[in-house]
């Protein structure tokens, strides 16, 4: 089993852990959520889900995107998108606006790639920090720093962004659930 850091080291990596990119492959058809939760709910019942634009996350990524670092993520996104998909969907609006450049990419065409089935933030090109699930709970991350497993995370980033679609273009196509 890999060592895995704690929330305390993954927040410091998202305040000061990065130079100049975090980029993220979600390719989790599903996270874990709330599911009696209002949000969540709200979204079942098709209304817009309440969302609190000053949770930490986002102040967070106001902050590194307005020091001139780059956020960015590619989501897998399934043909017809499930469930949390399209709830994630009545997010990215807020991580937009926080400065996030959140894209779109079709599972099917992720898998042509060779991409890897896994979740990971890459950060500067130096470092990767690999995410373990037990189910849909996030457990832990593994940082990697081995020059030749980043290069293969490097080389997923640059096919996965290449095809990948900006939300604006992406939510057009996707019926609404709110």
């Amino acid at each position: 089993m890999p060592h895995l850091i704690d929330s305390d080291e993954i927040d410091r990596l998202f305040r000061e852990g990065f130079e100049h990119t975090a980029w993220r492959l979600e390719s989790r058809r599903a996270y874990h959520v709330d599911y009696e939760g209002e949000t969540y709910q709200r979204f079942l019942r098709g209304e817009e889900p309440a969302r609190d634009p000053d949770r930490p996350w986002l102040v967070n990524m106001r902050r590194q995107t307005g020091a001139g670092k780059r956020v960015e993520r590619v989501r897998l996104i399934d043909d017809p998108p499930t469930t949390y998909q399209r709830y994630g969907l009545t997010g990215a609006p807020a991580a937009v606006e926080a400065g996030e450049d959140v894209r779109y990419l079709p599972r099917l065409r992720a898998e042509q790639l060779g991409l890897p089935v896994e979740d990971f933030w890459l950060f500067d090109s130096r470092y990767v920090a690999l995410f373990h699930y037990e189910g849909d709970e996030p457990i832990g991350l593994e940082l990697i720093d081995d020059p030749a497993r980043v290069l293969r995370y490097c080389q997923a980033r640059d096919a996965a962004w290449h095809y990948a679609i900006p939300y604006g273009e992406f939510v057009a196509q996707v019926p609404s659930a709110v």
